[in-house]
């Protein structure tokens, strides 16, 4: 409790002094930005995740941040950033917490997939609409579900479907439909709707033991209804052409969630690094005799291990969010399905890569900081942290297989053959 006190006041000072300053401009200054916010985030990171709430909290301090509508136009309030800066967002967030990053990276996925779906009109109302009301947006769409329905209804379309998993809806200014057509063309309809309505209604069932606070729980639509000049590349009815740049959203977000782990990874070195500096025991029994753990060979062998692997899979990602980001942002028109298929390769391997090196520093560290490390009282909170990070990132990673990740890279290597764009590729 004293944790979350200390944790409220420095949300409430820090939102405040946010308020009276300009946003952030220069990239360096918006991570500093992040790394505070993630510092604040560390202070009762243990005692939110063991309480398992929803984090109204702790997306209202993203939004008080800038975070939230980092992609959005200055004009608009927004940060003007760019998707290259958004991913070192996401990694400095899950340093402290892997739950609220998953969050902010979905979200990121979510506002500008309004930008990838919409015609040029609604792409600009939305951009706007998102921007200025700092909405943070949730997604019911699952593709491991049944699909939901959509059913043509004069001027309306009418969304109706019950959803297993719908990321950070419960906190969600905004909910993005998808439904399948009933009218046998089966075209897939999609919609940014207000969540705060009666015909979403969410089961409260997320209860599991990592990713804990990214309210990933079932979802129910019931007659939601959304009128067509508001659903997703529609117009009069009728699908507007498509492009290249339509299949252009999965890559993005696959790099946000391999953000996540790397910043998973990077947090639970951290916190072990502290935890054997200050509270590790060297072992008595080995014949080489140390007076502290961090002079230990094995210990160190074992931390320059871990560390070189979180740099590597760090430069992988940083180097793949550079040419993700510069295609992103670059004009549509010019973008081609060559284009997408090296660069949804290059996410495929980042992302294996993240969630592999995430998963060994999160299960290497407890042999480095030692047996007291999996207290879960004692004299740090650390012991706490190590398991929360461990399970988040088991968690993540089961929702997209890792290796099926490795095999579309294997592909592209071997037969020079480019993937399919799919829900998860």
């Amino acid at each position: 409790m004293a944790q979350s006190f200390k944790a409220e006041q420095l949300r409430a000072a820090a939102s405040l002094r946010w308020s009276s300053e300009p946003k952030p401009v220069a990239p360096s200054t918006w991570i500093s930005r992040a790394k505070e916010v993630a510092e604040i985030l560390k202070v009762d990171a243990p005692e939110r995740d063991a309480a398992s709430q929803s984090p109204y909290a702790e997306v209202k301090l993203l939004k008080n941040a800038g975070l939230v509508n980092f992609l959005g136009p200055r004009e608009f309030g927004g940060g003007g950033g760019t998707w290259e800066t958004s991913y070192k967002l996401t990694t400095e967030i899950a340093k402290a917490d892997g739950s609220i990053a998953h969050l902010l990276g979905n979200h990121y996925s979510w506002f500008w997939s309004s930008q990838i779906l919409g015609t040029k009109k609604q792409a600009a109302r939305w951009l706007r609409e998102f921007t200025e009301g700092n909405y943070y947006l949730g997604g019911a769409v699952n593709p491991r579900n049944a699909d939901m329905t959509a059913v043509d209804d004069g001027d309306s379309v009418i969304f109706n479907g019950d959803k297993f998993f719908s990321t950070g809806g419960v906190i969600s200014d905004v909910t993005v439909l998808e439904g399948v057509l009933q009218d046998g063309s089966g075209l897939h309809a999609f919609a940014f709707v207000r969540t705060n309505q009666p015909g979403i209604t969410f089961k409260g069932d997320w209860d599991v033991i990592g990713q804990r606070l990214t309210e990933s729980g079932g979802c129910v639509i019931k007659n939601v209804r959304v009128p067509w000049d508001q659903v997703a590349g529609f117009v009069d009815k009728k699908l507007t052409p498509r492009d290249p740049y339509h299949d252009f959203i999965l890559p993005p977000v696959q790099l946000q969630f391999a953000a996540v782990h790397l910043g998973v990874g990077i947090g639970a070195l951290e916190a072990a690094q502290t935890y054997t500096r200050t509270i590790t025991r060297a072992w008595p029994y080995g014949g080489d005799d140390k007076k502290k753990a961090s002079e230990e060979w094995y210990i160190l062998e074992g931390y320059g291990r871990l560390q070189t692997k979180l740099w590597a899979a760090e430069t992988l990602i940083d180097r793949t969010a550079e040419r993700l980001s510069k295609l992103i942002h670059a004009p549509r028109e010019d973008f081609t399905l060559e284009q997408r298929g090296e660069i949804a390769v290059q996410v495929a391997a980042s992302k294996a890569n993240a969630i592999e090196v995430a998963l060994e520093v999160s299960s290497k560290i407890f042999e480095l900081v030692g047996a007291r490390g999996s207290l879960n009282s004692g004299e740090t909170q650390e012991p706490l942290q190590f398991a929360s990070r461990a399970h988040d990132s088991e968690v993540h990673s089961l929702h997209d297989p890792v290796a099926y990740k490795f095999r579309e890279v294997g592909v592209w290597s071997l037969l020079g053959e480019e993937p399919e764009p799919s829900w998860y590729t």
